[in-house]
């Protein structure tokens, strides 16, 4: 994953839905060139966004043994309001069929209880050694990091103990003052 759109997981019911939400601020970099003076999220980032949350939903489903899950098709995508800073969008995604690799979702977007997109899509998840199979370690850390994102996104980093990846955690040293 480049980047990550969605910001938390509320709800997930493996196999069903997902619910999760994206707080748009300012300091999402894309917004200083959509639009200079009227910033507003671009509608494939929205898009984005709803098949982020599927994509979720679909690791935990399958017990994260993909690698790999990539947008295979798009349908019925409708733009209805903009998004703006300071706007948070709930994110809904239902899973509606399942033919081997493929998913098929519906997926909304709402702020404030107004729908800002809407979707139906498909992606596919795969891993990396079904055509290389000396890709298997990578397949383990691409495996393992989406894990250790969605511990954070859930919320339950800190219920859990886990250190931030990559972080060791050693004992503090008290430097004694001269005074």
């Amino acid at each position: 994953m480049r980047f990550c759109l969605v910001d938390r997981i509320l709800e997930v019911h493996a196999g069903k839905e997902i619910r999760a939400l994206k707080n748009l601020t300012l300091g999402e970099e894309y917004l200083a060139d959509h639009f200079p003076t009227f910033p507003v999220m671009p509608g494939v980032l929205m898009l984005q966004t709803l098949i982020e949350a599927g994509a979720w939903l679909l690791r935990v489903t399958d017990g994260f043994q993909n690698s790999v899950i990539v947008l295979r098709e798009a349908r019925h995508v409708k733009y209805f309001t903009f998004m703006e800073p300071s706007r948070q969008m709930l994110i809904s995604a239902e899973l509606t069929e399942r033919d081997g690799n493929l998913a098929t979702f519906k997926g909304k977007g709402e702020v404030n209880g107004n729908t800002t997109v809407s979707a139906r899509f498909t992606v596919a998840s795969s891993n990396l050694r079904d055509r290389n199979p000396t890709l298997r370690k990578v397949d383990e850390r691409l495996i393992e990091h989406a894990r250790h994102l969605y511990t954070i996104l859930k919320g339950d980093l800190v219920s859990n103990g886990l250190p931030p990846m990559g972080v060791t955690t050693r004992p503090t040293t008290r430097v004694a003052s001269k005074g």
